[in-house]
């Protein structure tokens, strides 16, 4: 009875040793990665389309997506980077909204660009993909077009630049 259960567990062992050789780990490249993968309009109480939500995938190799909360200064102020632009008389043309500030009496530009909290997996294995969604505000009441789209890229902490991705032209209600 005994050298049945030796055989069962060696059995076993052996099962699970083959199994797991051939689950190979994640292997990206350490200059991350980003994939669009849709645009979400959302509309207020007005019925504007005043938000929108970008939604893209990554990967990286080094897992070292992500700032924490006490990175501040630059080149760790911002780590996803977004550019907005107009369909204007045909031609898409890069727009920096500007908005004014009644507190101080100027107008000030707004920035697109955001933070991606820090994401590194604990263990030995870094490797990590996964999906990000950055709410935007669309609306832009000074703007006499309806027709937008926006581009954007990644940072990761050793700066390395992920390829730069392009929304399809969205078509705003106002």
């Amino acid at each position: 009875m005994l050298s049945i259960i030796k055989k069962t567990g060696l059995l076993f062992f052996v099962i699970t040793a083959l199994l797991s050789s051939c689950l190979k780990e994640k292997e990206y490249p350490v200059i991350p990665e980003i994939e669009f993968q849709t645009f979400l309009t959302i509309r207020n109480e007005q019925d504007i389309d005043e938000r929108g939500v970008l939604i893209f995938s990554f990967k990286d190799g080094d897992g070292d997506i992500g700032l924490s909360e006490e990175q501040t200064e630059s080149p760790y102020d911002y780590n996803l980077f977004i550019k907005y632009f107009e369909m204007q008389n045909g031609e898409l043309t890069e727009v920096l909204p500007t908005f004014y500030n009644p507190n101080t009496g100027i107008y000030d530009t707004i920035t697109f660009n955001s933070r991606i909290p820090m994401l590194t997996p604990e263990g030995r294995i870094k490797a990590i993909k996964g999906t990000v969604r950055d709410t935007i505000f669309i609306y832009n009441p000074t703007s006499q077009f309806d027709t937008i789209c926006f581009e954007a890229y990644i940072k990761d902490r050793e700066l390395h630049e992920s390829n730069v991705i392009k929304t399809p032209l969205i078509i705003i209600k106002k």
